[in-house]
């Protein structure tokens, strides 16, 4: 493993960043699919160092962006049950449902846990055999083994009172939907490393092929960054579409085999709505029929109504690409991280609150 500064090395940035340039002779748009991604391009200035020609947007890869408002209300409805632990990670707090947030629940009463792991929420339920314990388990493929481990877990120590509500969505359908849509305009895909560290990169390969779109998985540093979107642009000006790994210090062709039998062990792949986005079918993870007694849905039989999204908010369109957090006429106004409309300008990974912290700052590289 090579130190962290090597992979912010000025010359090597420099270096990437003069080919770009040399070899760019048409517009492309490209899209980097997680939001630690868009903050790192938008905190380190690197859109401002691309030519003109090369366009980058944010897609859908921020798990709290995407949670649709019926699930966020899902949720408050656990929380409000009689003698019930609703465990969550922090980004989820804020982030409003139909009438309230998780955070204004707590405010009222809820007994609310902000937690690092699922598997601190299976140790507060053997702590506390009188109450039920769920865990919001959010997140995309790269979350699912901690969350599927928790469950095996409780299974194991027969605990009735731990389950989970399931909120884990999948980032190759989320692309062919994306793809797919009348107004796409995405020429090229930057993967997300760590989703690919988990399920590896091969169902990219049918993707890229049917959609004809390069796919590059890179990391989060600067020169991973321009390196993959170097690579993204090499392939777009040489006509080809394949996938390419630039993250293969963390990235293998496979993945984690062990991560992945342990989520194919309690999850099936199920249809999700997505905030801003819809329903997209078969990108989720909901629990399977084995470790029934674990959903809190079924243990709680929830029967909430579909809510509306806030027709103030444009995540949607920001999220498909077709849209910047600034040309939303409600950025920085009515919507701030302290009131948001919308989950991208709530979660630490939403490409609004990456554009209300960093767009203004000076345009250096953080190295």
């Amino acid at each position: 493993m090579k130190y962290l500064s090597e992979y912010r090395d000025p010359e090597l940035v420099e270096e990437f960043i003069k080919e770009i340039h040399r070899i760019t002779t048409k517009p492309w748009t490209l899209m980097e699919i997680c939001g630690g991604q868009t903050h790192s391009l938008v905190k380190n200035g690197i859109l401002e160092m691309l030519p003109d020609k090369i366009t980058m947007v944010h897609g859908p890869g921020c798990p709290v962006c995407v949670t649709s408002v019926s699930v966020i209300d899902e949720a408050i409805f656990l929380a409000e049950q009689p003698n019930t632990i609703l465990c969550s990670f922090g980004d989820m707090l804020r982030v409003p449902g139909s009438s309230k947030s998780l955070l204004e629940a707590k405010a009222s009463g809820a007994d609310i846990r902000i937690l690092y792991s699922p598997l601190e929420a299976v140790q507060l339920a053997v702590q506390n055999p009188g109450k039920q314990v769920i865990f919001f388990a959010v997140g995309f493929e790269t979350t699912a083994p901690a969350n599927a481990l928790s469950v095996v877990h409780a299974a194991q120590l027969k605990l009735n009172n731990y389950s989970i509500l399931a909120s884990h969505v999948l980032v190759p359908p989320a692309m062919e939907a994306i793809l797919s849509d009348d107004e796409n305009k995405i020429d090229a895909f930057l993967a997300a490393g760590h989703v690919c560290t988990i399920m590896g990169i091969e169902e990219y390969h049918p993707v890229a092929s049917k959609y004809h779109c390069p796919i590059v998985v890179t990391g989060f540093e600067p020169v991973d960054l321009l390196q993959g979107i170097l690579m993204a642009v090499q392939q777009l000006e040489n006509g080809e579409y394949k996938v390419e790994n630039q993250y293969s210090r963390s990235v293998q062709r496979e993945g984690n085999v062990l991560a992945q039998n342990t989520i194919h062990k309690v999850f099936a792949i199920s249809d999700r709505i997505w905030r801003g986005i819809g329903n997209i079918p078969q990108s989720g993870y909901e629990v399977n029929e084995e470790y029934k007694n674990f959903n809190a849905r079924n243990k709680f039989n929830i029967d909430i109504p579909f809510a509306e999204e806030n027709k103030e908010c444009i995540s949607g369109d920001i999220m498909k690409g077709l849209k910047k957090p600034k040309q939303c006429p409600n950025f920085g106004s009515k919507c701030k991280p302290e009131h948001p409309l919308g989950a991208p300008m709530v979660s630490s990974e939403g490409a609004c609150a990456a554009y209300y912290h960093y767009a203004d700052a000076d345009s250096m590289l953080t190295i």
